[in-house]
């Protein structure tokens, strides 16, 4: 009877040190949280280049990811959200867009043992005063880059004739790429001897990012004039904008979209492995989220500052596969990345001083 009420007595100690060790392993797992943006977690845009981010950090650092989706877009909205992660013992919380600028202002104050990560936007308290506390970091891009490469790179494979924009909200991010990809085919066409145009009339802000039908119906007018290619900076305006160059590509058109912020070839299949996405103009928010976490584990979270990413840092560019770009346009535009990092080619970030 001792003997076995030993054994009972050791299998109990064995199961209860398991399920602390278990628990104490599982404690010790960094969270990490996201709050989407306007848009769902697979938007081929912004949210899911971010949670892609994540996800990596996941495979390849161990911890352990999860993301909400708010049922608004207003600041309290924002906060609903990030309150439920905070309460679910996420400690690591990544925002994408602006529009958490003030959510994210008033987060870093109420729950200071947390740690922030706001993409493309800075806190304040809607008086655009920036307060970046010293729990959170600010992460923008060098927009005007992606949106110039993706125009040479168009302009390269293209050759001649109409291009178009279509952007979202006018806001700084948006209005960046939309400056850069002009000064992108004034170089190109004085560089390259290109013969690209592109009019104030095919210069349009939707005003929002989630009309789809607005996208599909700004597009169809654009090539109806004969526009080529549209560069769409515009969430799921520009999802539209896609539909309506694949169905027209289904119906025989030579059309094109230029993609915005990850790599939208996917999203532009319209038959087998064919694409209407010429290349994109790529903002790498999953490297942002990717490396603050990555920060955050080794106990060196940069808290309180500021961080542009770009073309020195691997930021932003064109993605590392474009099937509709020629060998020799990636080559050259690999070439002038090499001059903007050097700064031989300076691109302006506002429409006052653009490069002609």
């Amino acid at each position: 009877m001792k003997k076995v009420l030993l054994s009972s007595i050791l299998v109990v100690l064995l199961v209860l040190s398991f399920s602390c060790t278990k628990k104490d392993s599982e404690s010790n797992v960094m969270k990490i949280g996201m709050v989407t943006d306007s848009g769902t977690i697979d938007d081929k845009s912004f949210n899911q280049g971010t949670w892609e981010g994540i996800k990596r950090a996941e495979s390849d650092l161990g911890v352990s990811a999860r993301y909400l989706k708010p049922t608004g877009t207003t600041q309290s909205d924002y906060l609903k959200e990030i309150l439920n992660l905070y309460d679910a013992g996420f400690r690591f919380i990544v925002t994408p867009g602006f529009k958490f600028e003030t959510a994210i202002y008033k987060a870093q104050s109420q729950y200071k043992d947390a740690k922030f990560v706001l993409i493309d936007g800075a806190p304040h308290s809607g008086d655009y005063n920036i307060t970046v506390g010293d729990n959170t970091v600010s992460i923008f891009f060098a927009e005007e880059e992606a949106g110039f490469y993706a125009a040479v790179a168009a302009a390269l494979q293209l050759k001649n004739g109409e291009v178009g924009f279509i952007g979202g909200m006018e806001i700084p991010p948006v209005q960046k790429f939309n400056w850069g990809f002009q000064q992108g085919i004034a170089y190109a066409n004085k560089t390259y001897n290109t013969e690209i145009v592109i009019k104030d009339e095919n210069v349009i802000y939707q005003g929002s990012f989630d009309n789809v039908a607005a996208g599909q119906q700004l597009a169809a007018q654009m090539y109806d004039k004969g526009v080529k290619a549209i560069f769409c900076a515009a969430g799921g305006v520009g999802v539209g904008a896609i539909n309506e160059a694949k169905s027209r590509a289904v119906s025989g058109e030579e059309v094109w979209i230029i993609g915005v912020d990850s790599d939208q070839y996917q999203e532009g299949i319209y038959q087998d492995d064919k694409s209407i996405i010429l290349t994109s103009a790529v903002k790498r928010v999953d490297n942002a989220a990717y490396v603050m976490i990555r920060s955050e584990l080794s106990g060196n979270f940069p808290g309180g500052q500021t961080f542009i990413f770009d073309s020195t840092n691997n930021g932003v560019g064109i993605p590392d596969k474009n099937p509709n770009l020629s060998l020799d346009v990636v080559k050259e535009v690999l070439n002038v990345t090499s001059l903007v990092q050097s700064g031989s080619i300076k691109i302006s970030n506002t429409k006052g001083n653009l490069i002609k």
